[in-house]
Order: C-alpha cells, then structure tokens, then sequence
C-alpha cells in the first residue's frame, strides 16, 4: 500500500517510467529495423559502370534499360541473383529515386505529422521484424544489389536495403489495413473454341494507384536468371516482386486482392511469391506447389495461364489456406472474391461479395464475354477499355463498379503459346498498347544502338475516348478532384457538371457545402447520389448517414 501512495502522491513517476518505457522501445524497434543483408559471394558487379548509348538508353555489358517512344521504360538483365540486382539498380537508378520520391510524398500526404511518420516507421520496422526470414536467399540478394543504387535522401526512413525489404511488404500492409493498394483489379481469360486459333488469351488491369507520379515511370523487365525460366513482367524502380508477368514455358500470372484479415506478423510478400511462380513454374501443378510452400501476409487471387495445360485457374491463397478455382469451362474471370471449393465459402469472402463491387465487375466482364463468339487481344483490350456498367448502362467516368475505373497502373494482354504480350500505355489503358515478341526479345544479345525492341506491327491503336471533349472533361473533374483533397477552394458544382452520372462527384460536392454547414444544399446533393450506381455498400451507408446527419442540423435550425 505504501508503495502504491507513493505512485498516487508522485504522478511524474508514471511518466517518467513511461517515457523510459517508450524510449526503450524505440531503440529496440530502431534495432529491429537494421536487419543485416546477406552476404554475396562474389562483389565484382560492383565495379561496373553503365555505359550510355543514346538520351534514355544505358548497357552494362548484355544487360540494358531505354526508353520507348511508346514512353514506357524496357530493360533487360542477366546473371547471378547479387549480379542481376546491382545492375537493375546502375541501370534504373533515377527511376528507383523517382518511384521513392514519388511514394515518399504520397505517404507524407496521407500522413501529414512528421512524429507520426516516424512513429509509423518504427511500426512497421517491428511488424516486418522477420520479414527476412520469410523471403527466399536469392530474393534477398537481389534486393540487396539494388538497394546498393538507392538515394541516400530517404535514408531517415531506415538503410536502403531494410527500405527496399519493406517497400516489398507494403502493398500487402496497405491492402490488409485500410485496402488501399489493390482497389479493384478484373482479369480474365479465354481458350479452346472461346478463343481465335482456340489459343489461351488473358487480359488484366492493375488499378493501383498511390498518386499519378508513381504510374509515370513503369518498366517493361525482361529477366534472364541464371536459375529458373526467363520471363517478362511490368513493374517499377526498385520492385523485383511480380504483379504481371509470363515466362518463356507460356505461364502468365496475375495478382488479385481479395478481402483480408490484418496480418498478425511478417510473412512473405505476396508479389515475391508471385516472383518465384513465373520464375520457377512451368504448369499449374508447379505453381500450385509453390503456393504451398509460402505462408503469405494476406488474402490474394493468382490467375494463373498455362500453355502446358491450354486453361486458366485462379489459385486463392490466404496467410493459412490454400485454394484453387477451376472454372472446367473456357474462359475465367477474376475479380476481388474467392470462388474456390473451400475459400469460397468463408464468411469473410461472402461479405466482400455482398459489400463491394466486385461482383458487379465480374458479372461485367462475363456480359461483355458473352457477346463475344471468337475472341482476340483487340476484343480484350476492348473489354478492358470498357467503362459502362450492366447492360451498357453508364454509371459515370471512374466508377469502381467498371471495369475500366481510369486508375490503372498498367493493363496486360497476354498471347502465351505465341510468346506475345501487349502492355498499355498513358494514359491508363486508353493509350496504344505496344506488343513484345519474348522470343525475339530474349534472343537479342545486349544493344548496340538504341533500338526499338516492340514489334510495331503488332500495336493495337489508342482509344478514340481519348480524342472526346468527355475525356477532357474527366482530366479536369481529376484536377479539381486533386485540389479538393489538397485543402483548396473549389467550384463544387463544377464537379458535377463534368461528371453527372458517377454518384462520387455529388458525394465530394455534399462533403464540401455539409463542412461550410450548408445543410440543405448538402442533403440535396446527398441525395441525388443515392439515385446513381453506388460502388459499395460502405459508401452507400456513408452517404446515408450524411443525409441523417444534415437532417438533424437543420432541425437544430429550425
């Protein structure tokens, strides 16, 4: 009791055994974020220089990076895993500072405190502790050789390397927590008589937005380990994990989130474990057993294509199950659900199905796959392109139900028994799609001029939407969009008359008249929202509390 009296009589114990606390926790997570990098065994890469060819166009021995004049970043690389890193990172260099920069102003925008970026940091440095136990030796080295090209700028973040490490793991983080990362991604494929030539055609959008900076800069990689198949994939400076890719044995393989838990501790990546499926996997078989061996951080869908088995399946995995969905048709679709025997089933996916958006996008792909008879790449990337709702009903530009919500990242269109893959290009996927032979690509022998290396014969053209006054319209409506988030003053009805059909626009305009205590005005555009097509289920309750929230303020008034 005496010793309790003392605590109650002295407060600033408390705190100070507090503050000693948190400042002993801190140095063991600053502990825990220094996780050493492996060791390679040979470090001559090191040493080599780039060499440059041309504006936009460096080689280091084979390997190589150049810009398009479709405007996409292609680069090749070869050799040992430490090798291929090192070289990726002398190559990519501005473009992995760029991607940093990028993702660094995204964070700091939705994280404005600086205290609770470093707290957050720290965090994550706890929650990633054994991140490196979770991913494979060669992984991890190639990680290290490209972190050996990173910006010192950001090192208040942590060292490059334990930065690279855990830039890796974001995606799942983000998309477990608050599913930022992955919204709302539609893939889907096409074989036997529900395709031309009844060869395998899969098609992709990667609506992954983290602003419009981070999509400015993807690279088309083409890699040729030293173990494993050569394969293709798109991604960005500094990013070895795959989100779209295809081998040289005709596996294709796409990432879908699909409703997760939040994790309870590391796990490997999914996109590293996508990594080891196209580099490693010659057929479903091998890439289901690959799944098997990994415990992933959260709840994804791959779809995977196989020329090995002529079919498609989408493998569904979560920290504890894996699952596969075959169709035992010719075409799959894939959105943001399970529709496996067993993970089909849980109450989790259930509610995703009921609550999101992603039944209405698969129902739209089937629809529109349903009026093709004999599909191609162009009727893919038509599909792709589309942006209208249910049976052609327009529900606005950008609307999450569409399977074209102007956000991707990139959209894939992949030919796997001819090797070929088209990749889209800006803006999203309106801009032309350029073609890449990997047969042709992989037997080019290092570049000795700066060359085009897609197969121009093979584009399929811009879409025409570009060239519409509705287009332009959409391009403002994200202008204005963009300075509303940023705290601005807007014309809140110009908003609307940009986009009258996407029930978001009235949702934005009622947020910022009810903040001004315009109540009337605010439950009118409220209300209009609720006559449009609504994404989800949670925006729909959303706009239905506001529209009882300006109810009770104006009775206040009156």
């Amino acid at each position: 009791m005496h010793k309790l009296n003392k605590w109650i009589k002295y407060p600033l114990y408390i705190l100070l055994s507090f503050g000693i606390l948190f400042i002993i926790l801190f140095i063991y997570l600053a502990a825990v974020a220094l996780v050493a990098p492996p060791v390679p065994n040979d470090l001559s890469s090191l040493s080599l220089n780039p060499t440059q060819l041309d504006t936009n166009c460096l080689v280091i021995g084979n390997n190589w990076i150049r810009k398009s004049n479709s405007g996409l970043w292609e680069m090749y690389v070869e050799g040992e895993p430490f090798e291929r890193g090192v070289i990726n990172g002398k190559l990519a260099k501005q473009l992995i500072f760029k991607q940093e920069d990028a993702f660094n102003d995204q964070i700091c925008k939705l994280v404005p405190s600086a205290f609770y970026r470093n707290f957050l940091k720290y965090l994550i440095a706890w929650f990633n502790r054994d991140l490196d136990k979770n991913i494979i030796e060669e992984y991890k080295l190639e990680i290290y050789g490209v972190s050996k090209s990173a910006s010192p700028k950001f090192d208040y973040i942590g060292p490059a390397y334990q930065r690279l490490m855990n830039y890796h793991a974001a995606h799942d983080i983000g998309h477990a927590l608050q599913n930022f990362a992955l919204v709302g991604c539609s893939s889907f494929g096409t074989w036997n008589e529900k395709s031309k030539d009844s060869t395998l055609i899969i098609g992709r959008n990667f609506d992954f937005y983290v602003g419009d900076k981070f999509a400015e800069d993807k690279i088309v990689m083409f890699v040729n380990p030293k173990r494993g198949y050569k394969f293709m994939m798109v991604t960005w400076g500094g990013m070895i994990g795959v989100i779209s890719g295809m081998n040289m044995q005709g596996l294709t393989l796409t990432l879908n989130a699909a409703k997760s838990t939040i994790p309870n501790g590391s796990a490997t990546p999914v996109s590293l474990l996508a990594r080891e499926i196209l580099q490693y996997a010659r057929n479903i078989d091998d890439a289901v057993k690959i799944a098997h061996k990994r415990k992933t951080f959260v709840s994804e869908s791959f779809l995977i294509g196989s020329t090995y088995d002529n079919k498609a399946v989408n493998i569904e995995v979560t920290p504890d199950t894996v699952d596969v969905y075959d169709p035992k048709q010719n075409q799959i679709v894939c959105t943001n659900h399970y529709e496996g025997p067993v993970l089909g089933k849980t109450d989790i996916n259930k509610k995703q199905m009921q609550e999101s958006a992603s039944v209405y996008r698969e129902d739209r792909i089937l629809e529109l796959l349903n009026n093709i008879i004999s599909n191609t790449p162009e009727k893919t990337v038509a599909i792709l392109r589309n942006q209208y709702g249910l049976h052609n009903k327009f529900i606005g530009y950008g609307n999450e139900k569409a399977v074209n919500q102007l956000i991707s990242h990139h959209s894939i269109v992949f030919e796997p028994k001819k090797k070929l893959v088209w990749v889209s290009t800006s803006h999203w996927q309106l801009g032309p799609y350029i073609a890449y032979d990997l047969n042709k690509i992989f037997a080019i022998k290092g570049l000795k001029t700066n060359q085009e290396v897609n197969d121009t014969s093979l584009t399929i053209p811009a879409d025409p939407f570009l060239k519409t006054t509705a287009f332009q319209n959409f391009i403002e409506f994200k202008k204005i969009q963009l300075d509303l988030s940023n705290g601005k003053e807007i014309n809140p009805d110009k908003l609307i008359q940009l986009n009258p059909e996407y029930y978001h626009a009235y949702v934005l305009t009622g947020d910022y008249v009810f903040k001004r205590k315009y109540f009337t005005k605010a439950k009118s555009y409220y209300e209009k929202a609720l006559t449009k097509e609504i994404a989800t289920f949670h925006e729909s309750q959303y706009i239905k509390n506001q529209i009882a929230k300006c109810t009770n303020e104006l009775r206040k008034i009156n």
